[in-house]
């Protein structure tokens, strides 16, 4: 439930009510310079904390939080901290159903006050996304249609590109769906973000357009 929630230091600035991040980062050194932090501070404010990250990334990862003080191992008794991959997050049965990631983000919103968490820091690695291409579009719908459900909860959830592995027109429609950006480790209100009504009524009319475009065989 959405409430006035206190702003969340992050990245030079703050979150206020709008907290669904897209970052973008050149390198795991400075997606985690940026994101510990902030990370960090959710472990102390006693927010549960719910990482996604590659399934070749877990080792790495933990030991990134046990560098800056986070005792991972306790934190996962506690219910505080969850370590998914986003294999076995996005792609169950090895696709992605936008309908059923919608109803997972709904559970771990609404669970926070039933485990006792004031909200939930989510952090989600989206390399899976962007490999060979073939999920985007179904992305970047999802990536709008999920704003639904964050207006409604005070939830912090920032979703991790890295730039060397997007097209440029794949940035910009992520930059789209996203009401705050990262970039150059500085977050910042995004001036380029569509509502989701609007957005999502133009990828559907694009992707008309593509099915219906006369071929141009001779």
């Amino acid at each position: 439930m959405k409430r006035a929630a206190a702003p969340i230091s992050f990245a030079g600035s703050q979150l206020g009510e709008a907290r669904h991040v897209c970052a973008f980062f050149h390198s795991d050194d400075e997606e985690y310079r940026v994101l510990l932090p902030f990370i960090k501070d959710g472990f102390e404010c006693g927010d549960k904390a719910v990482h996604v990250v590659n399934p070749d990334q877990r080792r790495d990862h933990l030991q990134r939080l046990a560098a800056v003080g986070i005792d991972t191992t306790a934190a996962e008794q506690s219910g505080q901290f969850e370590l998914r991959t986003n294999a076995e997050t996005y792609l169950r049965d090895g696709r992605f159903d936008q309908d059923r990631m919608l109803e997972v983000f709904e559970q771990l919103a609404s669970g926070n006050a039933k485990g006792g968490f004031p909200l939930s820091r989510i952090v989600c690695r989206m390399d899976w996304a962007v490999e060979g291409g073939s999920h985007i579009d179904n992305l970047v719908e999802f990536e709008s249609r999920v704003n639904d459900v964050w207006r409604r909860h005070d939830d912090a959830v920032i979703c991790t590109y890295h730039l060397a592995k997007i097209g440029g027109d794949t940035v910009i429609d992520i930059m789209r769906t996203h009401p705050m950006v990262i970039i150059g480790g500085i977050l910042q209100q995004n001036p380029f973000f569509v509502p989701h009504e609007e957005f999502l009524h133009e990828i559907r009319e694009r992707r008309t357009t593509r099915t219906t475009s006369p071929s141009t065989a001779a």
